[in-house]
């Protein structure tokens, strides 16, 4: 998978200067007959790396002969995309279709830029997976429709595994514990390889303890970084640090955790599966000795929790072909094209009985076991800005990891995470 594909994980910068596109194209209104929609063409914003060549091709098929309108694909860039979205749907002429990060609705939706489809999902969504369609949710209304997501795996170095004489897999955190402490006696290998503020993977540890990282207050939402169950889940990361040589003060970019992997005397490390591709970049030796499990939680048959980042469709409120829009997701998001692009994307499927799409991906398999019990960040508008660097999440695990207890680190940052969530009320 490619890592431009997994990039709506943990966006939250507004940095590009507004370009707007028309979804108009000089036909008004929308009337059907037994033309269908012929004369008219709709117009879908994309993500770059999203819409793989074979998938695009059968899908414009597919619409344009159902529907006899066109569809045109406009690809965007990640860099800046949400100022540039946030000001098409408040302009007369937004595109029709847009795909949006996931934890970026709510505040699309917050803004009544977003048609309500809960028609649609009553319709079509029935079984998509709730934990993936969580994030299309606001106020109680459907305004999205979930359409693919990646979440971390473990990725670890057979070899090394081999060399302390460890057979098969963990299934349980414990297990997994167990497996580190053999590496780090038996081998000269770094057991782990986990820096001080992998945030997400903590964001996924705080999911697994059914911890929540706000709460309401009134009317409005404070930090729940005090709460006992974020505590354990800090506590639980502290136990993984343990084995990792990294630094406590920098996250899994500085420097790329993938690169440290390549150097072959690493055991694991936990990440998105694309990030072996970085590792082969900068080793192609290691390509062999590459291998994926699924993060064990506490009992085997419950995996880790983990932070879920993806995209999902959504319809513009202003966009003058509501029906044509609906007639594109029921095609796209059916099991034909859901099932296509895990295919050929390697991504999970919106749906748990598509993921058999995903057997020629060991990255991908490795990771789908955990969707169903994922989550995100807070799904509201304003959690965006709590964010924004310098990360007081990431203070806060950094403080915990040189010995601060997680309610020490939490009255340390609280201040600052709720004076972001007013700003952004």
């Amino acid at each position: 998978m490619k890592r431009k594909l997994i990039a709506a994980v943990g966006v939250a910068g507004m940095l590009m200067s507004v370009a707007a596109c028309g979804g108009d194209d000089g036909d008004s209104g929308e009337k059907t007959g037994a033309d269908g929609f012929k004369g008219q063409t709709l117009t879908v914003w994309a993500m770059d790396g999203s819409t793989p060549p074979g998938w695009t091709k059968d899908l414009t098929a597919a619409f344009e002969k159902q529907t006899k309108a066109k569809l045109k694909f406009e690809t965007q860039q990640w860099n800046g995309i949400q100022q540039k979205i946030t000001t098409s749907l408040s302009e007369d002429n937004p595109p029709d279709v847009l795909e949006v990060g996931n934890t970026q609705t709510p505040a699309y939706a917050a803004t009544g830029g977003l048609a309500d489809l809960s028609d649609l999902k009553s319709e079509i969504g029935a079984d998509w997976t709730e934990a993936l369609n969580a994030s299309s949710v606001f106020d109680g209304k459907q305004y999205a429709a979930p359409w693919y997501f990646a979440n971390r795996v473990v990725v670890y170095n057979k070899k090394v595994w081999a060399d302390a004489g460890i057979k098969g897999t963990p299934k349980t955190r414990a297990e997994f514990f167990d497996a580190l402490e053999t590496i780090d006696k038996k081998t000269d290998a770094e057991p782990l390889y986990l820096p001080g503020q992998n945030w997400y993977f903590f964001d996924g540890l705080t999911i697994g303890q059914g911890a929540d990282l706000v709460k309401k207050d009134g009317d409005k939402y404070v930090s729940n970084l005090a709460d006992p169950k974020v505590g354990k889940a800090m506590e639980i990361y502290k136990e993984y640090q343990a084995f990792s040589k990294a630094p406590k003060d920098k996250d899994e970019a500085t420097p790329q955790q993938a690169e440290v992997f390549a150097k072959g005397n690493v055991g694991a490390f936990i990440g998105m599966g694309w990030e072996a591709g970085t590792a082969i970049a900068a080793n192609k030796k290691i390509e062999k000795d590459i291998g994926y499990f699924t993060i064990p939680g506490e009992t085997a048959d419950k995996p880790e929790g983990v932070f879920l980042g993806g995209s999902n469709f959504a319809v513009a409120a202003g966009s003058k072909k509501q029906e044509l829009a609906k007639e594109f997701l029921k095609i796209a998001l059916s099991d034909k094209f859901e099932g296509a692009l895990a295919k050929e994307n390697g991504v999970i499927p919106n749906k748990e009985s598509l993921q058999t799409n995903l057997s020629a991906n060991p990255a991908a398999v490795a990771a789908a076991p955990a969707a169903a019990g994922g989550g995100t960040t807070p799904l509201i508008p304003e959690w965006a800005a709590v964010e924004n660097d310098p990360n007081p999440i990431k203070s806060y695990m950094t403080a915990v990891l040189k010995g601060k207890s997680p309610a020490e680190a939490a009255k340390q940052v609280e201040a600052e995470i709720n004076k972001r969530l007013a700003q952004s009320s």
